[in-house]
């Protein structure tokens, strides 16, 4: 048998620190694509629940260091003590969105509500996975990512991707702020935790739609909000907030 082949590091997917820095003071460090840092900067301040408006976000700027990047940005003043609240005090690696949380509540926090989703809006659903699985270009060519993607009546608008599945979120929801989201359903093709459903009901999102099964964490809280969440499956898309099973 002969020796296995090397592998170029050049067809590997990169992932460096990222660290988020808001009026001088850090609030995440995460393990992330280093590409769309000024979106996942302002998505992540949404997301996060350190702004309620993404144009809050303002003056950013991304600088690479030796050992990683540092994403800044300004935010009003009066927002300070919610970064204070949502602290991340250590490195989060990208399978994991909680670690470095200083309060456990903080991991089951209610997000708040959000409109209901528009009807019928599943029925696109196919048509945006298809259009996400044909953009996801750094996929292509290294592989091992992530992508989120938002879509309503007119197809995929926007898809972003990251080795990281809260990352590749949080700089969706960073590319489209200024839009209506409430308008729309944001695909993920990671599986759905309850993390996920908080970062899309602070960006106001109204559905979520999953390649894989959502935790029982996931559906209570998505309950609680209002948000629909469904299931990309083979046979069918499949409702877990409520009892229907959508559409074939």
């Amino acid at each position: 048998m002969s020796d296995p082949a090397p592998i170029s590091l050049g067809v590997l997917p990169e992932e460096a620190p990222v660290a988020l820095v808001y009026n001088g003071s850090t609030a995440a460090v995460m393990m992330a694509s280093p590409f769309d840092l000024p979106e996942f900067l302002t998505g992540f301040a949404v997301s996060e629940g350190l702004v309620e408006d993404p144009s809050d976000v303002t003056e950013v700027t991304a600088i690479k260091h030796a050992h990683g990047y540092e994403v800044r940005g300004r935010i009003p003043e009066d927002r300070s003590s919610a970064m204070d609240a949502r602290r991340r005090a250590s490195v989060g690696p990208m399978g994991c969105g909680l670690c470095g949380i200083e309060s456990l509540e903080e991991a089951t926090a209610f997000p708040g509500m959000v409109a209901p989703m528009i009807g019928g809006l599943e029925r696109y659903a196919r048509a945006a996975q298809e259009a996400l699985n044909a953009g996801q270009k750094r996929r292509d060519q290294v592989g091992a990512m992530h992508a989120a993607g938002f879509f309503d009546g007119s197809g995929l608008i926007a898809l972003r991707e990251d080795v990281g599945r809260h990352n590749a979120l949080d700089k969706l929801i960073g590319a489209l702020a200024g839009q209506d989201l409430s308008q729309g359903a944001a695909l993920i093709t990671s599986r759905l935790s309850v993390d996920l459903v908080q970062k899309c009901a602070r960006a106001g999102i109204s559905g979520l739609f999953a390649l894989s099964s959502p935790t029982r964490a996931a559906v209570e809280l998505a309950r609680a909000t209002g948000m629909t969440v469904m299931v990309l499956r083979r046979e069918a898309v499949v409702a877990y907030t409520d009892k229907k099973e959508a559409c074939a």
